[in-house]
């Protein structure tokens, strides 16, 4: 299932967040937003995930959902959001018994996702007693549980250090060889979105537009850590950035 965004325009009151945005999601495809902080990002997101409605524009879905899919649109955020007293079976099994599915049937589903993202060892285990990168992992796995047509990551790595983030994105890459989904993915760091995205959206400063959109043809398991190319490609987008991040903060200074 592919995403269109047709002309998004968005506003809280008199503040104009979203400006004019026009927008393919395709199908089996990563799409990394990035920008200035403030640039509207995550209301873009939100938009997308039908949480808040633009005030101009639509989103359209076009085509059908895959084969089994339970929820279209499915969110992974940077806090986790998990039930401290569940397992993380527990955790993963919530989303399932929200659509009646329990017994042999939800035992396969999630024994699936835990193996995919390399939890089945953990399953017993309470969120106090897992790492910040496990957390994620299980929040990632949460989400494969529903079989999404889209991911929505809001900056999933974010509160994390930096070696785990690196295990995460090798984590992400290899769910994403395994069975390609289709995402989009907001971060502030473009080491995350070279190395994820094969589409990346640099929005400006407030009121957001599309500034650059930049592809990536390298394939995923190509992209290693301090590879030249993608060196090279974060470079020219920060230098895209430079300019709106600075303007950015000023006006941020100015509030």
């Amino acid at each position: 299932m592919d995403i269109r965004l047709d002309a998004i325009s968005h506003s809280y009151g008199d503040t104009e967040v979203l400006r004019d945005i026009s927008l393919d999601i395709p199908d089996g495809k990563i799409v990394c937003l990035v920008g200035p902080s403030g640039c509207g990002k995550s209301t873009l997101l939100r938009l997308i995930g039908g949480l808040e409605r633009a005030s101009k524009g639509r989103v359209i879905q076009l085509g059908a959902p895959p084969e089994g899919c339970l929820n279209p649109l499915t969110y992974v955020f940077q806090d986790f959001a998990l039930l401290p007293w569940r397992s993380v079976r527990g955790n993963i099994s919530l989303v399932l018994e929200d659509h009646g599915i329990k017994g042999a049937r939800a035992d396969a589903i999630i024994s699936d996702v835990l193996a995919r993202t390399k939890l089945s060892d953990f399953s017993k285990a309470l969120p106090r007693q897992l790492s910040g990168g496990m957390k994620q992992r299980v929040a990632i796995a949460r989400a494969l549980a529903v079989k999404p047509a889209v991911m929505l990551l809001d900056e999933p790595l974010s509160a994390l250090d930096s070696q785990t983030r690196e295990l995460l994105m090798d984590d992400l890459v290899a769910l994403w060889a395994r069975q390609p989904f289709t995402a989009t993915y907001v971060t502030h760091n473009l080491q995350e979105a070279v190395r994820l995205g094969h589409r990346i959206v640099v929005l400006s400063r407030r009121p957001g537009q599309i500034r650059k959109i930049v592809e990536i043809d390298m394939p995923l398991a190509e992209r290693q850590h301090r590879n030249p190319e993608l060196e090279k490609t974060q470079r020219y987008l920060w230098d895209l950035m430079r300019e709106e991040a600075r303007a950015a903060d000023e006006e941020l200074l100015d509030v």
